[in-house]
C-alpha cells in the first residue's frame, strides 16, 4: 500500500510509523502542509495519516486538508489520525473539538474501554501531547480513558479509521526536541509533567514502539 501522511509540524512527524510501514513492505509520501504544500488527490494514495499539529494550516490549505478528509472517509480507504489528526477526524464525524480543562503532556497510564476494539493491554503508559479534546462520534467505539481524559481515541467502520490522541510513534530524540520547543521548565498543572519526567526512562519509547505494531497491524494488517 502507498500512505500518505499530512505533516503540520517538522516536530511531530511520522518517527516509528515509517519504520513499520517500510519494514512491512508499504511505501509512503509526506505531504508538508507546514511547508504550503497542497494536500494530494485522494486518489494518489491507498491509505492516510494525519499526523499531530501546534494549530491548524493556514486557512486555505485548512480547507483543502478538511474536503480530502471528508472523501477519505467516505472511501474505503484507511484512515489514522494521531492528536490534531484525531481531532479533525472526530470534527468531519460530527463530534465537538474543545480545549481541554486538563492539557495532558507526558506519560500518563490509560486504561482500555470495556467495549474497546483495540488489541491493546487493559492498562499501558503512553506518551499525550495534546490541550484540546473531542467527544466520542456516534457509531464509534472508544480506544479509553486517562486520569484527565475520559476520550484517548475511537475506531470507526469495522476499524478502517482510527483516532489516537496518544503518540505510539514518538521516540526519545523526537520527544526531547518536542520538549524544548512546548514544555515550560516546571509543571505547571496535574497532567503536565517536567521535560526531566518525560525522558527520565527511554525504555519507555521501545514499550510503546511495540503497541504501536500492534496498532498499525490491527489498522492495515490484512490490506
Amino acid at each position: 500500500m502507498h500512505i500518505y501522511f499530512l505533516q503540520h509540524s517538522p516536530l511531530f512527524g511520522p518517527a516509528r510509523m515509517a519504520d513499520w510501514l517500510t519494514g512491512m513492505g508499504h511505501s509512503y509520501n509526506h505531504c508538508r502542509l507546514d511547508e504550503g504544500e497542497l494536500p494530494p488527490p485522494l486518489a494518489n494514495c491507498d491509505a492516510l495519516v494525519l499526523l499531530d499539529a501546534f494549530s491548524p494550516p493556514e486557512t486555505t490549505l485548512f480547507k483543502r486538508e478538511r474536503k480530502l478528509v471528508d472523501r477519505a472517509l467516505k472511501s474505503n480507504k484507511p484512515v489514522l489520525g494521531i492528536g490534531f489528526g484525531a481531532g479533525l477526524i472526530a470534527e468531519t464525524l460530527g463530534a465537538i473539538v474543545s480545549p481541554a480543562v486538563q492539557p495532558e503532556i507526558g506519560w500518563q497510564p490509560l486504561t482500555l474501554a470495556d467495549d474497546s476494539p483495540f488489541d491493546l493491554p487493559e492498562m499501558f503508559e503512553t506518551l499525550l501531547w495534546h490541550r484540546d479534546i473531542f467527544g466520542l462520534p456516534d457509531g464509534c467505539l472508544p480506544l479509553g480513558s486517562t486520569p484527565g481524559g475520559p476520550v484517548q481515541g475511537f475506531a470507526w467502520d469495522g476499524g478502517r479509521v482510527v483516532a489516537l490522541q496518544c503518540h505510539l510513534e514518538s521516540t526519545a530524540q523526537g520527544t526531547a526536541a518536542l520538549c524544548n520547543h512546548d514544555l515550560p521548565t516546571t509543571a505547571p498543572a496535574a497532567y503536565i509533567q517536567t521535560r526531566d519526567e518525560i525522558l527520565r526512562d527511554p525504555k519507555r519509547f521501545d514499550r510503546q514502539s511495540a503497541l504501536l505494531d500492534r496498532v498499525m497491524t490491527q489498522w492495515l494488517g490484512g490490506r
